[in-house]
């Protein structure tokens, strides 16, 4: 027998649940679909949000040949065979027939190279679907021959439309008695997946021996017992919890900070790469304001490294409470990336005779280290001379920093000259 979430997959627009913006009455897909001809698009989504059956959908309406290929399967031979069958099997002023690409994100930059032509010449419309940011998986000239969209998570009011659809019209699921007295464990844990809603009411029924079945959020819970989070290591999902993390510690909000670096322990991330984030950040935000955070944020990693997990979490938690509320700046981090692109525009210019190193006689004969002054032998620890190359010496650069500082002219490190 089928899964509920193959049974229940829609066969029409009507029937389809969710992403309104695209698919609703006067919606941009919706007005392509109706007239009849598609362009070749990408739909790009979190998984279960409707990308495949969308795509089925659409071939059914215009009644156009479907062709489908998996990325994780397919290699370059499959997707020529395919592109000729769909050319062979297309008629005069017919509709193109669609490829449908799952998991496009997947295939290599010569399988996507290989679509490029029948692409541009309207052989096929390519529908991809991909989980992962299309700009990052996606060679860019197969990106410009198609749309965008992107798919939604669903609504609680959409997942709990589907879950009334289940238990009143699935052919199996409405023989038994099914109350759905409580909803919110079964939501919660299906994060927006309507894929993965359908398969936990499946498994909550397929559980009970009775017919008569009452879902609470304790039967849920029960059932399931842990809830896996949505965290792909390798995918966009961990580079957005993650620069949330870093973002809630530059903005100074500790809740937010410890938030997300709970997503990113319950999602299995690993301890040492949380505390490298923690010494960037204490490096990058807080700098100059308290060097102290560095130290703290070295010794949090040192903590994790001796004492290991889950203990490791109690110091990593504590330096990121103290980053995240300590003072900022990040002078010596934008005056190095300053500091680089000058060298990068200036190319290797010569260091300036009174600063050059002179170990041998030949050298101090070419006057190499003549008219330095040891700033130790000055009143202050310090004294007034040139430290650039001299084609570097302008109000801009010029001037060292004085002990204390003095006013003057803007420097790298935005701070003032003498």
């Amino acid at each position: 027998m089928e899964p509920l979430a193959e049974r229940l997959r829609p066969r029409s627009l009507e029937d389809y649940i969710g992403q309104e913006h695209l698919v609703g009455e006067g919606a941009v897909l919706r007005r392509m679909i109706d007239s009849g001809r598609v362009a070749s698009f990408i739909l790009w989504g979190p998984p279960g949000v409707g990308k495949t059956t969308l795509a089925q959908i659409i071939a059914q309406r215009l009644e156009t040949p479907f062709f489908t290929l998996s990325a994780v399967t397919s290699g370059v031979k499959d997707v020529r065979e395919v592109i000729e069958r769909a050319q062979s099997n297309r008629f005069f002023n017919s509709a193109s027939p669609i490829l449908f690409i799952d998991e496009i994100h997947r295939f290599s930059k010569s399988q996507q190279d290989s679509l490029l032509g029948a692409v541009e010449k309207g052989t096929v419309t390519l529908i991809g679907a991909t989980t992962e940011n299309p700009s990052f998986e996606v060679i860019r000239p197969l990106l410009s021959r198609c749309q965008l969209y992107v798919l939604k998570s669903l609504e609680k009011v959409d997942l709990l439309k589907l879950l009334h659809r289940a238990v009143t019209e699935d052919v199996e699921l409405k023989k038994r008695h099914i109350e759905l007295r409580e909803t919110d464990a079964i939501l919660r844990y299906s994060g927006g997946d309507a894929r993965k809603l359908l398969n936990i009411l499946d498994l909550i029924v397929a559980a009970e021996t009775g017919d008569d079945i009452v879902v609470t959020d304790k039967m849920v819970e029960e059932r399931l017992q842990e809830n896996p989070l949505a965290y792909d290591k390798g995918g966009e999902m961990h580079y957005d919890i993650v620069s949330a993390f870093i973002k809630s510690i530059r903005g100074s909000d500790p809740d937010a900070a410890l938030y997300w670096m709970a997503r990113m322990i319950e999602g299995g991330e690993d301890p040492k790469f949380i505390a490298r984030r923690v010494v960037i950040s204490a490096a990058e935000d807080i700098g100059l304001a308290n060097p102290n955070a560095l130290l703290l944020a070295n010794a949090a990693f040192d903590a994790v490294t001796k004492i290991g997990w889950p203990e490791g979490r109690i110091p990593l938690a504590e330096a990121v409470v103290y980053l995240a509320r300590s003072k900022k700046d990040n002078s010596a981090y934008k005056a190095i990336n300053r500091a680089i692109e000058l060298v990068r525009q200036t190319g290797n210019l010569p260091v300036p005779l009174h600063l050059r190193n002179a170990p041998t006689q030949l050298m101090k004969d070419l006057g190499y280290g003549d008219g330095y002054k040891y700033p130790h032998d000055y009143e202050g620890h310090y004294v007034k001379q040139q430290y650039m190359p001299d084609e570097l010496v302008t109000d801009s650069t010029q001037g060292p920093l004085p002990n204390p500082p003095r006013k003057g002219g803007e420097r790298l490190t935005g701070q003032n000259l003498p």
